[in-house]
C-alpha cells in the first residue's frame, strides 16, 4: 500500500460503510411476532373489551409489566381481549396506532379507543382501561 494513497483507502471504506448503512435501513422488517396485523384485527371484531399492550423485549418498563400483562390476560379470559404487540417486530403498526413511548396500553371497545396509559402501570389500572 502506498502511503500517497491512504486517503482514496479511507474514503473508500467510509463509503463501503455508508453503503452498507444505507443497505441495511432499506431492508424490510419482518413482522409476526405474538401480536401481528392478524391480531390487532381482532380488536375491531370482539365482542369484549380488548387492551393492546405495545411493548419491546429490550424495555425495561415493559419487562416489568409484562408478567402482570400476562396473569391479566389469564384472569379475564373470555371478560377481554389481552393483545401483547412488539414494536421493533411491527412498527407500522405501532406508528398507525401513534405509539411514541413504550410500554403503550391502549383499551379498545367495539373497535374504537376508550383508553390510553403511557408508562409501567399496575395491573389494576390495566383493568380499569378495560372498564372492568
Amino acid at each position: 500500500m502506498n502511503k500517497g494513497n491512504i486517503g482514496l483507502w479511507i474514503a473508500g471504506a467510509f463509503m463501503l460503510a455508508m453503503g452498507w448503512i444505507a443497505f441495511d435501513m432499506l431492508r424490510p422488517v419482518s413482522g409476526g411476532g405474538t401480536g401481528s396485523a392478524t391480531s390487532i384485527s381482532a380488536v375491531r371484531t370482539a365482542k369484549v373489551p380488548v387492551l393492546v399492550e405495545f411493548y419491546a423485549d429490550w424495555c425495561g418498563p415493559c419487562k416489568v409489566v409484562g408478567p402482570m400483562v400476562e396473569e391479566l390476560a389469564n384472569e379475564l379470559k373470555g371478560k377481554a381481549l389481552v393483545i401483547r404487540i412488539n414494536v421493533d417486530e411491527d412498527p407500522k403498526l405501532s406508528r398507525e396506532h401513534g405509539v411514541r413511548s413504550i410500554p403503550t396500553f391502549i383499551a379498545f371497545k367495539s373497535g374504537r379507543e376508550t383508553g390510553r396509559e403511557v408508562g409501567g402501570i399496575p395491573k389494576e389500572r390495566m383493568r380499569q382501561l378495560l372498564g372492568l
